[in-house]
């Protein structure tokens, strides 16, 4: 996930503190930093004798209904939920629908 605008960013006002927001030249030391991006379709919760019971072709039902919108977690963390979508003729992508917003402690 990139920023596409920098030139909005630029453009943001130096920060009087260190919790206002911050500039792009502010911001520049953590653009190359890689994080895991990933989309859960659905879970599920079953017994190591399930398991090892499992073969080709078995489904593991999953907690989601068709059609209900996936988890895209970004390090581990639940950022945003979306929808399964068909990048080309064999690759999936994920379209976010909803940006999850984190409670976080004073």
């Amino acid at each position: 996930m990139a920023i596409e605008n920098d030139m909005e960013l630029a453009e943001l006002s130096e920060p009087t503190d260190t919790s206002g927001p911050r500039t792009a030249r502010e911001l520049e030391a953590v653009y190359d930093i890689p994080v895991t991006v990933s989309a859960v379709l659905g879970k599920s919760t079953m017994q190591v004798s399930q398991l090892l019971k499992l073969g080709r072709g078995a489904v593991v039902e999953l907690d989601r209904k068709l059609g209900e919108a996936i988890d895209i977690y970004v390090n581990n963390r639940l950022v945003a939920r979306g929808e399964v979508v068909m990048v080309d003729d064999n690759r999936l992508g994920v379209t976010m629908t909803e940006i999850v917003k984190a409670d976080r402690a004073p």
